[in-house]
């Protein structure tokens, strides 16, 4: 019995995260760069430590876009008329995702900017 539920458990977590990429323009955007990153790591041959770095960022990114459309969906079923307060939950949700994007965007430039000038 255990087991079944926890198999069912994973089932809705990949229901989710099929959701989102099928659903969220973002995602498609974020995978798009996340290939561009991983292509560029290949190429130029980083370090084990440097994709370390690389998939956090990258996972960085996709958690709190998922955390953000999360936060933004609910608060449009909470209430659909114009509400202040609710304009500031979902610009700081949307801050999670510019600061995990920028967050990615230093560790690109640090780990590619040796592979690049030298």
């Amino acid at each position: 019995m255990f087991l079944k539920k926890y198999i069912q458990a994973f089932g809705y977590a990949f229901a989710g995260i099929a959701s989102f990429f099928r659903t969220e323009r973002n995602a498609g955007i974020h995978s798009l760069a996340s290939v561009v990153a991983i292509a560029a790591g290949v190429i130029v041959e980083i370090t084990s430590n440097e994709w370390l770095w690389i998939f956090l960022a990258i996972t960085v990114v996709f958690v709190t876009e998922m955390i953000n459309t999360t936060i933004e969906k609910l608060c449009n079923k909470i209430s659909k008329e114009i509400d202040p307060d609710i304009r500031i939950i979902k610009d700081i949700a949307a801050g999670f995702v510019l600061v995990s994007s920028l967050f990615a965007l230093v560790v690109a430039a640090i780990i590619f900017a040796p592979y690049l000038f030298n």
